[in-house]
């Protein structure tokens, strides 16, 4: 007969417990509290006490904010996201892979592109801005230089959604999904590899059958990092996208003019988003799992 020994918690758990519980409220109960906020009825505000319960303030949403369109602000946000997840994505696994072996300057190309975390922002922002005006007038003194007097007429900028904005988000994903590669691949074992191509297997079949496999779940953890990264930046936007705004620039705008809990009903769209694409993940990743465990069995 065995006897179980109840261990005791120390006297420093319950205040560490109701530090840590007060820190969980302090990160999601604003979030929480937007969310209660936006089911207000026609008669609600902007703070406590609830006036009625109704789905009001989203069909506001739906109608539109004054004279700023948030259906085009959505498309161009999840437009500008999956492009941003996707090129994340390739270039990630592609640099994993590049990195695998000893590179001349390999050091140097890995610190620079890690520099972009530490930087502001705003500075990354403005300097691409700049960059990217840069060209407006290199492509602006070659169409004069060429005699192209209609095609100068008719340019305007090389500042856009797919363009400069790409490029800003890219400089926040591209690290942390290559830290995540780096981390991957530090812990697969080749001996894989050398046995599909002791079996006749080429190089991309290697990859394609045998590491991209088991990879998988962490290269859907990198699209959901580029996904949700890009999708509420705004720092790395403002300067860098031209004439047009995605939704966190516009939701940004909207605070200091809209007074009604539509602000709030749009924020809790932009979340339900962000969670749904994290819950995609996780799905992906449970079903990666799944068939990988099929199939070893």
């Amino acid at each position: 007969m065995t006897t179980r020994i109840r261990e005791t918690r120390p006297a420093s758990f319950w205040p560490l417990a109701i530090v840590f519980a007060l820190f969980v409220l302090f990160m999601y109960g604003p979030m929480f509290v937007i969310f209660i906020l936006s089911f207000q009825g026609p008669e609600g505000g902007l703070t406590f006490p609830m006036r009625g319960v109704s789905l009001h303030w989203f069909a506001r949403l739906a109608e539109g904010l004054g004279v700023v369109d948030i259906g085009a602000a959505l498309w161009r946000s999840l437009g500008l996201g999956v492009a941003v997840m996707l090129c994340t994505v390739v270039l990630s696994v592609l640099a994993g892979l590049a990195f695998r072996k000893r590179l001349a300057g390999g050091n140097t190309l890995f610190f620079i592109v890690v520099a972009s975390l530490i930087m502001p922002s705003i500075i990354v922002s403005l300097g691409i801005g700049l960059e990217f005006r840069l060209i407006d007038n290199g492509i602006k003194a070659a169409l004069e230089w060429l005699g192209m007097e209609s095609a100068l007429e008719g340019y305007g900028t090389s500042l856009g959604l797919f363009t400069s904005a790409l490029g800003a988000h890219l400089t926040w994903t591209l690290p942390f999904g290559l830290l995540i590669m780096f981390a991957v691949f530090n812990r697969f074992n080749p001996a894989y590899e050398e046995a599909a191509r002791d079996l006749g297997a080429t190089p991309w079949q290697g990859f394609a059958h045998v590491v991209l496999p088991l990879i998988a779940p962490s290269v859907v953890g990198i699209g959901m990092f580029g996904f949700t990264l890009s999708w509420d930046e705004i720092a790395r936007t403002s300067q860098a996208i031209g004439d047009v705004n995605t939704l966190p620039l516009e939701l940004q705008g909207l605070t200091s003019t809209v007074t009604t809990p539509s602000i709030y009903a749009l924020g809790t769209v932009t979340t339900v988003v962000s969670f749904a694409v994290m819950g995609v993940t996780l799905l992906l990743v449970w079903a990666l799992g799944r068939g990988r465990a099929g199939r070893s069995g």
